[in-house]
């Protein structure tokens, strides 16, 4: 990419805000990418614009040295001034919408790095175009989706030229010369956090916690809608084998306040061999915990990149979305990503309209099998 002259002095901050995406799952996907822009400056001083729903994150990460969040309902013109009182000379602005480029455009910050998308391209001064052959995620319609069940045809089609997101963020920081080179999404919880959260654990859980426990973290649920969502009756299978196979196993079921439903039913399903935590927890709690447990099975989530990127290996489910995409860890051996053979998927649509076959050619023993190697993996070595 060739600088004008104006370009160029935005390869030189000392306040450097990152406009964050608002999604979780997103969020976390955008660590390498802070983690690169802390190489490429390491004096300057870098905070991180965040949704108040995803800000939690990043507290305590070494890119980052203060979060601004906000509200969804706060007004473009109230966040504005406060990044405005910032006095940052340059903007990476991660989101590709109009508004989030406004921010910043309105805040005066000189240098304002994003990618050249629609209704927007006047509001920045660094234009950062797609990756040659880049391809983006589509929605398929309800017959493409039919004529592909009807024809056979195999997944390979449907995800050939996709880049893993973390690339398209990366791109953005490469834009100020940092290095592009990949890295898996990384964040870190305090030990004292992690205590905290253990110490509310023992309220919740029958009898505390004895010290011979296995925490094992489930994930039933997906913001995106139920595409995403393998039947609950068979993770509920798969609870009770895996616990009769691995006895001193506790299940804890992570979510916001609208999963405690479905997570109530799934420990009435289960025995009560499952902990319903959805909804009680804290986003800092939700990482601790995660961080506790040995594994975390779930869809493709938020909480799925949060545990792979603290570290806890996951044992995950796709189906509408695709693992080339949005997979967890990079390629990261230590993660199990199941994936169905619908000819269909990934359809990247909220609401299955035909079988849902993406997911329940995923088997009950499939996913059994994932997560008992995984649990082999992480025993200690015999000495």
């Amino acid at each position: 990419m060739t600088l004008n002259p104006r370009q160029e002095s935005c390869l030189e901050t000392s306040r450097l805000l990152v406009r964050g995406v608002n999604w979780l799952g997103d969020a976390v996907m955008t660590a390498p990418a802070i983690e690169r822009l802390r190489q490429r400056f390491p004096r300057a001083h870098i905070s991180i614009l965040a949704d108040d729903n995803v800000a939690g994150i990043w507290p305590g990460h070494p890119g980052i040295d203060d979060v601004i969040a906000f509200r969804r309902t706060e007004g473009l013109w109230s966040i504005a001034a406060r990044i405005k009182a910032g006095k940052f000379d340059t903007a990476v602005i991660l989101p590709n919408s109009p508004r989030s480029a406004l921010e910043s455009w309105l805040a005066n910050i000189p240098c304002r790095v994003g990618y050249s998308t629609p209704w927007r391209r006047c509001l920045l001064t660094v234009l950062v175009q797609r990756a040659p052959g880049h391809v983006r995620p589509r929605k398929r319609g309800v017959a493409e989706i039919r004529r592909l069940l009807r024809r056979e045809e195999g997944p390979k089609a449907a995800v050939d030229g996709f880049t893993h997101q973390v690339h398209d963020y990366l791109r953005l920081a490469a834009a100020l010369g940092a290095d592009a080179s990949p890295l898996p999404p990384r964040l870190t919880i305090g030990a004292s956090e992690v205590e905290s959260a253990l110490a509310r654990l023992r309220e919740w859980v029958p009898g505390g916690k004895p010290a011979n426990r296995a925490w094992l973290g489930l994930n039933v649920s997906a913001a995106y809608g139920p595409a995403k969502c393998w039947p609950l009756e068979r993770f509920a299978e798969v609870v009770k084998e895996v616990s009769r196979r691995v006895p001193d196993c506790v299940w804890l079921n992570f979510g916001t306040r609208s999963d405690s439903v479905t997570g109530d039913s799934l420990a009435a399903m289960t025995e009560s061999r499952v902990i319903n935590l959805a909804g009680k927890t804290t986003l800092r709690e939700l990482m601790a915990l995660l961080k506790c447990c040995r594994l975390l099975l779930g869809n493709d989530s938020g909480p799925m990149h949060l545990a792979a990127a603290l570290g806890t290996p996951v044992v995950a489910l796709f189906g509408s979305t695709s693992l080339e995409l949005t997979g967890p860890g990079l390629g990261d051996t230590t993660h199990q990503l199941l994936r169905g053979s619908a000819p269909c998927s990934p359809c990247f649509r909220r609401e299955c309209p035909v079988d849902f076959r993406c997911m329940t050619s995923i088997s009950v023993e499939q996913t059994t099998l994932a997560i008992l190697k995984v649990l082999k993996q992480a025993e200690p070595s015999p000495t």
